[in-house]
């Protein structure tokens, strides 16, 4: 058994573990802020990881915490067995600021970034390290539950060894509590910003999505408790719309920064505009001043401007993209109506007009809001008939040629084509 050595002094970090210990698998970073008593069940969890003390290595960062929560740290640096170093600074401002602290100190060939709040699975460090090894691949999603509180679920389906981050869910979940490679994040030098409340995770996260050799699902067993604290200090519940649609611009920059325009783009920019600016944008709207909606489109109009094409919104599902068309079109009066509609308990009444369905919620087919008709229709699937428009023309092209498609097409039309393929 390993011997831990005691905490930090306050501003200063523990190396005395480092010299002489075999290279950890993994670096368990927790960053805390008047942390108790939830930290105790954190803890806990990391003591009981199947990995084993000799395969990992903690690093506490007490973020200037006034509650205990740096003594409970010493306490289990001093006592437990797994190898431990506690930093302890003054208050960061940001969950990024101890993240980043620990990340400069950890040694492990991955890093897994565990919010003190919340707690692990027994086997979730053995089982996302042997995924990592396995597959060769630089992140790994662990199965998510939410405790007195909800989590994303679209992702954990089925365990993947290599999930495609455009077509998969996984792109719906950016958190920070992953399994990263910490050789990608050193040689991209990836930091979390400390300048952000809110958001920081998620461009760190999509970062090592977009620069990664691979990302792996672990679905079939729960490897982390999100906890819900009952005392509402969650940071995310303390910021502003001005943060919040920052936040989703952030990401959206991100996004154009790693990929050209096109359909790789557009698939990922389907996040930030439903997770993050969609729901600036919702019901919330009814309950606030009408002031409040015009400061938020002037907000989100360079965003809009900026990333909002036709291909993201051919992804979309009308509820979804017909309010945010009305935010790109600066319709504040027309946005109101759509969120009361969809508050209804009445679904809108669906119209077929040239072969198309729409979903006629208000304004639809009325010239005087200026808001297209495609912002109404009703798609297969998210994208999924553009798709099969596509893929129709090229099996129409592989047999009868391109100088016939177009009489192929006068012949059966397009929608017939695009019901043959998919029936094939």
């Amino acid at each position: 058994m390993t011997e831990n050595q005691p905490a930090a002094v306050p501003g200063t970090a523990d190396d005395s573990v480092a010299p002489g210990r075999p290279v950890p698998d993994v670096s368990v970073i927790v960053g805390a802020y008047d942390a108790m008593p939830y930290l105790v069940r954190c803890l806990e969890s990391v003591a009981a990881q199947t990995i084993g003390p000799d395969r990992m290595e903690l690093i506490a960062v007490d973020d200037g915490s006034t509650d205990g929560t740096g003594e409970r740290l010493a306490e289990f640096a001093a006592r437990g067995a797994v190898p431990t170093r506690v930093v302890r600074q003054a208050n960061s401002g940001s969950p990024g600021g101890p993240r980043n602290t620990g990340l400069g100190l950890a040694r492990g060939r991955y890093v897994f970034f565990l919010d003190a709040d919340d707690y692990l699975g027994d086997e979730a460090l053995e089982r996302l390290v042997a995924m990592a090894d396995r597959a060769g691949t630089d992140v790994v999603l662990g199965r998510t539950v939410g405790v007195n509180r909800g989590a994303a679920r679209s992702m954990w389906r089925k365990t993947t060894e290599r999930a495609d981050i455009y077509t998969s869910n996984v792109k719906f979940t950016l958190s920070a509590q992953k399994l990263f490679r910490r050789e990608l994040l050193v040689r991209h030098r990836m930091r979390f910003d400390p300048s952000l409340r809110i958001g920081e995770d998620a461009l760190f996260t999509m970062e090592a999505y977009l620069r990664a050799a691979g990302v792996s699902v672990v679905a079939d067993y729960t490897c982390y408790y999100l906890v819900g604290r009952a005392d509402g200090k969650h940071v995310t519940r303390t910021v502003g719309h001005p943060e919040r649609i920052a936040a989703a611009g952030a990401l959206m920059e991100l996004i154009a920064a790693h990929l050209p325009p096109g359909e790789r783009r557009d698939r990922l920019m389907v996040r930030p505009f439903t997770v993050n600016l969609l729901p600036q944008f919702g019901p919330i709207v009814l309950r606030r001043p009408v002031a409040e909606l015009r400061r938020k489109l002037e907000l989100a109009a360079p965003l809009m401007a900026a990333h909002w094409t036709p291909g993201v919104a051919a992804l979309l599902r009308v509820p979804e993209r017909l309010p945010l068309t009305c935010v790109a079109l600066d319709r504040p009066a027309a946005l109101l109506d759509v969120v009361a509609a969809g508050r209804s308990a009445e679904p809108p009444p669906r119209v077929r007009r040239g072969g198309r369905e729409y979903l006629a919620y208000p304004h639809f087919g009325d010239p005087a809001a200026g808001i297209p008709d495609e912002a109404y229709e009703v798609l297969d699937a998210p994208g999924r008939l553009g798709r099969l428009r596509r893929r129709a023309r090229r099996a129409a092209v592989r047999l009868v040629g391109q100088s016939r498609l177009s009489r192929l097409v006068r012949l059966v039309g397009q929608s017939r084509l695009v019901r043959l393929v998919r029936q094939s």
